[in-house]
């Protein structure tokens, strides 16, 4: 079985929740990066020991929080010695508005793993795009990079679009898939 980690950072929870729904899928383990941007030790091996990485990072001002960035910086240790060379990764993010800039914030994520000398995988779910679709379908939000949900800024964690965790679980299932793929 292959071992998958969620290392993500929430300002108000609605990342949390989705990085939840995200493990449930992928049965991964949960690393979240503090308010200050650090990780413990022991997530760090964590990391080390994960076949798969799956960030996640709420969208602000157009692309991760600078907790989740400094995280990213952190990870250079990792970065120099290729110790995460040839692990996949993937990415999902949540913004208040509609668009709000998510598809920058999975760039970053990509990138960063790319850095990393990664394999990035897709969301691999069509998107709810027909005119009976509704917001709570699944990939409503119509994203292929990764997954992304969207959350009012003055809607609570609890009020997340259930198509979004839908997504989000779907998202963590085609990774624990393709890990297991990549694993024989």
């Amino acid at each position: 079985m292959s071992k998958i980690a969620v290392v993500y950072h929430s300002g108000y929870g609605h990342t949390q929740r989705m990085a939840q729904a995200v493990a449930e899928g992928a049965g991964a383990e949960l690393i979240a990066i503090d308010a200050e941007g650090n990780l413990a030790e022991s997530a760090w091996e964590q990391l080390a020991q994960a076949d798969a990485i799956i960030m996640g990072s709420p969208t602000y001002m157009g692309t991760v929080s600078w907790q989740f960035k400094k995280f990213a910086d952190a990870s250079s240790k990792a970065w120099y010695s290729q110790a995460w060379k040839d692990k996949l990764f993937a990415g999902f993010t949540n913004s208040a508005a509609i668009n709000g800039d998510k598809g920058s914030t999975l760039t970053y994520l990509f990138t960063l793993s790319m850095q990393h000398g990664g394999l990035w995988v897709s969301q691999g779910i069509l998107p709810s795009s027909n005119k009976a679709s509704r917001r709570d379908d699944p990939n409503y939000l119509g994203s292929y990079a990764g997954a992304i949900a969207q959350s009012p800024a003055d809607a609570g964690a609890g009020e997340m679009a259930a198509g979004d965790l839908q997504t989000a679980r779907a998202f963590g299932e085609r990774v624990a898939q393709v890990a297991a793929r990549y694993k024989r």
